[in-house]
């Protein structure tokens, strides 16, 4: 999620279904923070870590082309599960980009974090937008996500989150109406075109997405809807008569998916849409392997679909 603040900030919040002190250690621990600290795709080293007012974060990152990031961060407040303040972005040849206040609260077991990032001018907060989205930045929330749930439940999942200027009633149909689903969700050079629809709890639809030389068919199953909150369904690849089938370009691909979608309101015309995806079902060794390493490309469909989505809102 992500609010608007004053003209020179970004403000990111995000909700974790762990407790505070497990998303503080997540989050301070070097061990932990090495699992999911950047955007997919990316490592780090923790070069040293001393973690008080006064003290600093000395660590490289390596990006995924093999370019490596030195990073220095300088602590300004340290309240263990409560709040740290530094200054992010430093190395030994540049200062800090910017300044970050992270908040930690506890809301029915679960923990809130804000983050504030504060920079000198408005220009400079989109600048920093475009970096952040360009490098895939704001999937590191996502990563803490799925690093937490795996800690907690052993179970592997992709998480993925978007904010969108639009009221929650709005966009919760645009994944229940299938004129609007059919115009943002297919993958960049697809179209897709619903044989049957019938988007209700227990309800399915078939379809089929044509387009770079392929045509591909899908089926999806409804089990829950809880307007406008969330929507819990599985999908399948299929062939034309509706009988299941492997993804096309991937034949490790699990058979059966889950999608959880949650819709939150941000405001009155904002709403943040968490997506969590995961196996279902039965699955070998191979298939789940094939996940795994697939989370990059998956960030990369979503975010395109994401884009197709903000566009068909702001069309509307």
């Amino acid at each position: 999620m992500v609010e608007k603040n004053n003209a020179n900030e970004i403000r990111i919040t995000r909700i974790y279904d762990a407790p505070v002190e497990t998303v503080w250690e997540a989050w301070t621990d070097p061990s932990q923070i090495a699992q999911w600290w950047g955007p997919r795709g990316f490592t780090i080293t923790t070069h040293s870590k001393d973690l008080r007012p006064g003290g600093s974060w000395v660590y490289t990152m390596h990006g995924p082309d093999g370019v490596d990031y030195p990073n220095r961060t300088y602590y300004f407040e340290v309240e263990k599960c409560a709040k740290l303040v530094y200054d992010h972005g430093a190395n030994d040849e540049q200062p800090a980009l910017f300044r970050v206040t992270v908040l930690f609260s506890e809301i029915e077991g679960k923990t809130k974090t804000e983050m504030t990032i504060a920079l000198a001018t408005a220009e400079a907060v989109e600048k920093v937008r475009k970096i952040i989205k360009e490098a895939g930045g704001n999937s590191t929330w996502d990563r803490l996500a799925e690093y937490l749930e795996k800690q907690a439940s052993g179970r592997e999942k992709f998480v993925i989150n978007r904010s969108f200027a639009a009221p929650l009633e709005t966009v919760f149909e645009m994944w229940t109406n299938p004129k609007h689903v059919s115009q943002w969700l297919p993958p960049a050079g697809f179209e897709m075109q619903f044989v049957r629809a019938d988007i209700k709890a227990g309800g399915s639809t078939f379809y089929v997405m044509t387009g770079n030389g392929l045509k591909m068919y899908g089926r999806v199953e409804y089990l829950k809807i809880e307007k406008p909150n969330s929507i819990v369904y599985t999908q399948q690849f299929c062939d034309e008569n509706e009988k299941v089938s492997r993804h096309p370009m991937a034949p490790s691909w699990p058979e059966t998916m889950l999608t959880t979608v949650q819709f939150a309101a941000e405001g009155a015309n904002q709403t943040r849409v968490t997506v969590t995806w995961e196996p279902y079902g039965p699955i070998t060794p191979e298939e789940l392997q094939t996940f795994v390493k697939s989370k990059g490309g998956m960030t990369q469909g979503w975010t395109g679909s994401f884009d197709k989505l903000d566009t068909h809102l702001a069309d509307r």
